[in-house]
């Protein structure tokens, strides 16, 4: 099994829940084994006319798709949600019901017209690095040798960035007072039953 990084987010709809289920539809995948999900962030939209903020997380997964089925896998779930790609050529990004970015996949660079590993932005995106931090605050960035960690004190010290505020999942249903956290069921929530 390799080890995978994705980024999720949205800003259109209930984004808690819509990356709540993408995570619980991930997990129902055969190949892919749910290992750890961060805290959401709220994050201010950047190069875009939106006013929608988005919620984005981190996830790890073990997988033994390669990194070009992950990624179509990544894409057919966008589009199960109800993400319609829309012109390339609009300025800016644009608003979308779900965003799933490969960010790693063990230490492999790759740069094809349709994918690049690592995600080529990642290193520059405080909504990525803060929650990646959370989960994996030691994985390693296989092109600039450096710790998610030390990527996120680099940036943090570096300019001025976007507003970016670690919020909470809400408690999934039927969750009692007393039971475990709703980050707890997340990272186990993918698994198969008889495994929880």
């Amino acid at each position: 099994m390799k080890t995978a990084y994705i980024g999720l987010g949205s800003n259109l709809g209930d984004s808690l829940q819509v990356l709540r289920q993408a995570w619980l539809r991930l997990g129902q995948e055969p190949a892919i084994r749910p290992a750890a999900l961060s805290c959401p962030y709220r994050t201010e939209p950047v190069a875009m006319a939106s006013q929608h903020w988005f919620v984005n997380a981190v996830a790890c997964l073990q997988t033994s798709l390669p990194p070009r089925d992950l990624l179509h896998t990544l894409l057919a779930t966008e589009k199960e949600f109800g993400r319609t790609r829309g012109d390339n050529r609009a300025p800016g990004h644009q608003d979308r019901i779900l965003d799933l970015d490969l960010l790693l996949y063990d230490d492999l660079i790759y740069n094809t017209a349709t994918m690049t590993l690592p995600h080529p932005e990642m290193h520059r995106r405080l909504f990525v690095l803060a929650p990646l931090c959370e989960i994996a605050p030691d994985c390693v960035h296989p092109l600039l040798r450096r710790t998610a960690a030390a990527m996120l004190t680099d940036l943090a010290g570096a300019r001025q960035h976007p507003v970016v505020q670690r919020i909470s999942w809400p408690p999934p249903p039927g969750h009692k007072q007393g039971a475990d956290s709703p980050n707890l069921f997340l990272r186990a929530a993918g698994d198969r039953e008889g495994k929880k």
